[in-house]
């Protein structure tokens, strides 16, 4: 591998990252800032005062040249370095050059009270950012062959990613190549990450055995009764374990056990979770915990909600699906005769717990139909991520521990970001429905339950890609593969028969569209999201294509 530079604006963790993937990848580290001072025995800032940016420039460019001539490290470069094109050509030269992308708020918040900033010493920083990115993001784009949005909130899965991204690059210079899932944690270790909504943010915990943690459990909840809501198949196999490890602590523990499946997220099970809270004289302070899959996730996050105008809940998913999607963003509701999810609210949990060893004992269809929205966060956000399924798709399905564990954490990562910078699904949030549109349609017109979730989502997803295609906005080797990306992991490919009418009216009842028409997540490309409405007749084009009697 050559040497690696890591290029942005400044805050954007540059110097954090580069020190962490020096380490791991045994290569000496190097801050070309930091190498200016050494050499001229003044700071940054005083540099900039005494002989002004033109003289620091060139001499940031006379230290970009010569370290790009050394072997063997990881420089961290200041955020200016592209602007000399000497300094470009060299980085792009000498090694490979990662792009940490970051937006404004992020650096505003990681920069406002550091005064070593000088061309952030004026009256309005955020609009000196702003001009900034405006100005140095094509430079940036121009010489990056890796490009790392740093948003997410846990460092060391974003050095994970980095060089999972560079194992592809090395692999594209050896047709045998095959990008191996990467040990992101192992059999007894834990990954935290968290969902950062001001006062609403709270983590998320991925790791094994996390349901005998009764300590994780009780620091999030308050008051003195605990209401655990899970349904007829979970409740044989984790309940007591959950109640013996919050009942340890002296709370009074009640159970809910609702009936299996999607048809079942509805008023009748929303009253009977009210019903019981009542019963027990459930008060403000009490804490609901959904136990189950997306349909627990789902009501519990409403009763907790409504009830009393609402109370505290924590997520513990055990399902992949769960753990990946439903359980984290807020998403609560639900299903109505004439529309999925149509009635709800958004309300975040205190704390989601993905015990990864509930997956053991998750029947494959269910394991499968998690795998949609696995791959339905790589289609939209991160093409590399996309690689990375399609390469170790075998070993997801054979139920790899480090390649679960990978595929969690940057689903948990990818929707985290998102619903931390569109947490009411105001605009950017509606791209986490790729393949929903249809797949909605699908559930609602076979009805809830025929067919899991995930199975719609996953054939929705192969429509939205053919529709995309049919549009322009990708080519017809991308849509061949999603279809079989989403036919290796188990997953239908072929829509059911519904009618052309009843597809069209099935589709009209969307929360996403606008007007009457109705609106798809589109791919433009594979990797990058595209919110539009669509042609008639290429819609009807897609349901003749996609659609098998």
């Amino acid at each position: 591998m050559q040497n690696l530079y890591l290029v942005g604006l400044m805050g954007a963790g540059k110097t954090t990252i580069g020190r962490i993937l020096a380490r791991k990848l045994g290569r000496r580290f190097v801050d070309s800032d930091h190498e200016i001072e050494a050499r001229t025995g003044a700071s940054i800032p005083w540099i900039f005062e005494i002989e002004g940016e033109d003289s620091f420039r060139r001499r940031e460019a006379e230290v970009i040249r010569d370290l790009t001539m050394q072997q063997g490290i990881v420089m961290a470069t200041g955020g200016g370095a592209v602007l000399n094109a000497d300094s470009r050509a060299f980085l792009k030269a000498r090694g490979t050059v990662i792009y940490l992308r970051a937006n404004v708020n992020s650096i505003m918040t990681r920069t406002s009270h550091d005064k070593s900033r000088p061309l952030l010493q004026t009256a309005d920083p955020r609009k000196r950012i702003e001009e900034l990115a405006v100005q140095r993001e094509p430079l940036y784009m121009e010489v990056a062959d890796v490009v790392i949005d740093t948003g997410r909130p846990n460092v060391q899965s974003m050095v994970q990613t980095i060089l999972t991204q560079l194992a592809s690059l090395e692999c594209e210079a050896s047709p045998h190549c095959v990008t191996q899932a990467k040990p992101l944690m192992n059999e007894e270790s834990n990954i935290f990450l968290s969902v950062d909504l001001d006062e609403r943010s709270y983590p998320i915990a991925i790791g094994p055995h996390l349901l005998a943690d009764g300590d994780l459990l009780l620091r999030h909840v308050s008051g003195g009764k605990v209401a655990i809501v899970t349904n007829t198949t979970v409740a044989p196999l984790y309940l007591e374990r959950l109640r013996q490890a919050l009942g340890a602590s002296g709370k009074e523990v009640i159970s809910i056990v609702l009936p299996d499946g999607e048809e079942h997220k509805n008023w009748a099970s929303l009253m009977q979770i009210f019903d019981t809270l009542l019963a027990h004289k459930c008060d403000r302070k009490t804490t609901l915990v959904a136990l189950g899959g997306g349909v627990i996730g789902d009501l519990t996050g409403y009763a907790a909600a409504s009830y009393m105008r609402g109370i505290g809940f924590i997520q513990v998913p055990t399902t992949l699906l769960a753990q990946v999607d439903s359980s984290v963003g807020g998403k609560t509701g639900i299903n109505h005769p004439l529309g999925k999810n149509m009635i709800g609210a958004f309300y975040q949990p205190r704390v989601v717990i993905a015990d990864t060893s509930t997956l053991e004992t998750l029947p494959a269809r269910e394991l499968s139909a998690g795998l949609a929205e696995v791959i339905k966060h790589g289609a939209i956000i991160d093409s590399a991520f996309f690689d990375w399924i399609e390469a170790n798709m075998a070993k997801l399905m054979a139920r790899d521990k480090s390649a679960l564990a990978y595929a969690i954490a940057r689903s948990c990562e990818i929707k985290a970001d998102v619903v931390r910078q569109d947490e009411r699904e105001g605009g950017l949030r509606a791209i986490l429905n790729f393949g929903h549109t249809f797949g909605h349609a699908i559930e609602a017109g076979l009805g809830y339950g025929k067919w899991l979730h995930g199975e719609a989502v996953g054939c929705g997803m192969v429509m939205a890609a053919d529709l995309s295609c049919r549009m322009g906005l990708i080519d017809a080797g991308s849509v061949a593969r999603v279809r079989a990306v989403v036919a290796a992991a188990g997953l239908p490919v072929d829509a059911p028969d519904l009618g052309t009418a009843r597809w069209l009216e099935l589709m009209e009842v969307d929360k996403k569209n606008e007007g009457g028409a109705i609106k798809f997540i589109l791919l433009k490309p594979l990797g990058s999201p595209s919110i539009s409405s669509a042609p008639q007749q290429l819609l009807l084009d897609t349901l003749a294509a996609c659609v098998k009697p």
